[in-house]
């Protein structure tokens, strides 16, 4: 007995002493050296690879800008599916990552960026009740927008949907620290519809929160700057038997870019549009997958022929980097209707120029600071 006994215990002994490891500077710095890097299609699926914070539930843990799912999509029209988009979008991603992640155009990488971005998770969103599903949407997006950032700015959200509705409880988050915004909106729908439009002989409140609604509420909230928001990629069919969709719109104080404009004025000819009808005001931008034409974009619920290709719409976000936005949503992405990954990976790679825009312009911004303050 004496011999098991002394085995068992020097196994013990050997257990503990590993369990008690006392790792060093230079232990730890070989560990990453040989763990740390992973292959595109490896790892936990974070946007890009970026670190994944659970945001909400971690208020001491700084951010400038923030990758934030809202997997909700009961708001919709017709197709269901975009609560799989935030997934999706970040599989997509996969080939994206601070290693790999320099922008010829932008003259940035902006996961090696001044400011630091994380992968928030994503909203616990109801999906059985859409009055509470807003609810917890609005407080999520007021509680992100409170934080203190590392580059002492405000975050910026990007927002990856679920269905258009989330929109409306984005732009209470800005609301509650930027007041009214423009919205420049990319998509195919104007989403200023009358609640009304959508004929029931069962109102209700609720029924009126939908992703073609929620431009429409948030106008009546008051949450939008009047007579500087614009559409853009505008081609689908209207209401009743005349034009009063779009008299509505225009008393909401939009203007419209439709997608046939694209042919006559150019890529150029629309962002001059854009960037003269927003200004210099602060600026929500709203991207609707379905801006792109099925056959790039087929994963979305209300798809509709006749659309930009991604490469157009690319060249026009790149065209507006200059715009002082504050949130940003990219939206309507069903996976289960997508073929080879196409439309999350359009919708990931809008992602990535936007966040360079973003990057770019808030590391000239805090270099202008620095320098300021150098010369003090």
């Amino acid at each position: 007995m004496k011999f098991p006994l002394l085995l068992l215990l020097s196994f013990l002994s050997l257990a503990l002493s590993h369990a008690g490891k006392e790792y060093t500077e230079e232990d730890i710095s070989n560990l990453r050296q040989k763990w740390a890097s992973e292959h595109p299609f490896g790892g936990i699926s974070t946007f890009a690879h970026l670190p994944h914070v659970h945001c909400l539930t971690s208020p001491h843990e700084g951010f400038d800008i923030a990758i934030l799912g809202a997997p909700f999509d009961t708001a919709v029209t017709y197709r269901p599916g975009a609560r799989f988009g935030p997934r999706a979008i970040r599989a997509a991603s996969a080939r994206q990552s601070e290693s790999r992640g320099f922008n010829v155009r932008a003259g940035i990488n902006p996961y090696l960026s001044d400011v630091k971005l994380l992968d928030c998770g994503d909203i616990p969103i109801s999906p059985f009740d859409n009055e509470l599903a807003l609810r917890q949407m609005t407080e999520a997006y007021k509680e992100l927008m409170s934080r203190s950032t590392p580059s002492g700015r405000r975050p910026i959200i990007v927002t990856l949907g679920g269905d258009h509705s989330i929109a409306l409880a984005a732009l209470r988050g800005v609301n509650s620290v930027y007041g009214p915004v423009s919205v420049v909106h990319f998509d195919a729908h104007i989403d200023t519809w009358h609640p009304t439009k959508y004929t029931s002989s069962w109102p209700t409140l609720q029924s009126t929160f939908t992703h073609g609604s929620m431009f429409y509420l948030a106008y009546n909230e008051s949450l939008l700057l009047p007579t500087s928001n614009i559409h853009a990629g505008l081609r689908s069919r209207l209401s009743g038997a005349d034009m009063s969709d779009y008299a509505d719109d225009d008393a909401q104080g939009w203007a419209r870019i439709s997608t046939d404009d694209i042919d006559d004025i150019g890529v150029a000819g629309i962002v001059k549009r854009i960037l003269e009808h927003v200004g210099n005001n602060k600026v929500y931008l709203s991207i609707d997958i379905d801006v792109l034409d099925p056959g790039t974009a087929p994963g979305t619920g209300t798809p509709e022929a006749g659309g930009w290709t991604t490469r157009e719409l690319i060249r026009i976000i790149r065209g507006i980097e200059g715009l002082d936005v504050v949130g940003v949503d990219v939206v309507e992405v069903a996976p289960a209707y997508d073929w080879a990954e196409s439309t999350a990976l359009a919708a990931s790679q809008v992602v990535f120029e936007v966040l360079s825009s973003l990057a770019k312009k808030a590391g000239a911004a805090l270099r202008v600071e620095a320098e300021a303050r150098d010369e003090l």
